[in-house]
């Protein structure tokens, strides 16, 4: 699929899998609207990347879990590149937290995590509608996660919101096609700093379990994860579909390991 002139939104673009994949889509020729919340100095180190690649980039700022501030950003998104073809909601949120200890989940995590992995998403997608369904090629991808499969994660809200998120790509694939085609992927472990900072010393050795207990001897990176929401982007004829993207980590053991 030729995505030369598209234009795409990717919210929490200015790192990880978001820049990740601004920088596969601008390689193709798309434009791309950078949205972040706080690192709007690291947006536009994404954004400048991306001009690189010759196409038009935009850094729009706001929190998608403020409904106001989701519909500001395709506004803007549309004033700075003309149209919007493709949502990529990557944005995401969430608090390390020791499973056994359920008395350290407060209602502010409940309420951050969820208002940020879930009603960002909506919020997005529904002001978004009308310059997708306008598209001849209207289509949003959603960061989901295996969590949200198996039930173990960084943090119980956490696993639950991306279920959600999993939850909601269904609903919207039903409401919004057939003009707009609404997937998702689940991603595993990925290397970088959002592991890195909620693992702090023990990243390297979940790291390194995770790639023994993953099929392909491996765990993913940003760009792998960008690789799967290209594929999702561009099977025009998949929608309603959540690909894991996770080595082969969540399917267990090969056979004949003993395990």
């Amino acid at each position: 699929m030729d995505l030369n002139g598209k234009v795409a939104l990717i919210t929490g673009g200015s790192r990880g899998v978001g820049a990740a994949t601004a920088l596969q889509l601008a390689k193709r020729g798309c434009h791309v609207a950078i949205n972040c919340s706080r690192t709007a100095d690291r947006a536009k180190q994404v954004a400048e990347q991306c001009q690189a690649n010759g196409v038009r980039a935009a850094v729009v700022q706001g929190d998608v879990a403020a409904d106001a501030d989701c519909r500001r950003i395709v506004v803007e998104t549309i004033d700075a590149l003309g149209q919007l073809d493709i949502l990529v909601n990557n944005a995401g949120t969430t608090r390390f937290i020791d499973f056994q200890n359920l008395d350290d989940v407060k209602d502010e995590d409940w309420d951050d995590i969820l208002s940020v992995n879930l009603k960002g998403p909506f919020q997005c997608a529904r002001a978004a509608r009308a310059a997708l369904e306008a598209s001849d090629f209207g289509v949003i991808v959603n960061t989901a996660s295996v969590a949200g499969m198996t039930g173990v994660g960084s943090s119980i809200p956490y696993c639950a919101s991306k279920a959600a998120v999993i939850n909601l790509t269904l609903s919207l694939a039903r409401t919004l096609g057939p003009k707009i085609r609404v997937n998702a992927v689940a991603p595993g472990f990925i290397e970088g700093e959002w592991l890195q900072n909620g693992l702090g010393e023990n990243y390297e050795a979940v790291r390194a379990k995770k790639a023994g207990e993953g099929l392909l001897d491996a765990v993913s990176t940003p760009d792998d994860i960008a690789d799967g929401i290209l594929s999702m982007i561009t099977c025009q004829k998949v929608t309603g579909h959540i690909l894991t993207v996770d080595t082969g980590h969540t399917i267990g053991p090969r056979i004949g390991s003993g395990l």
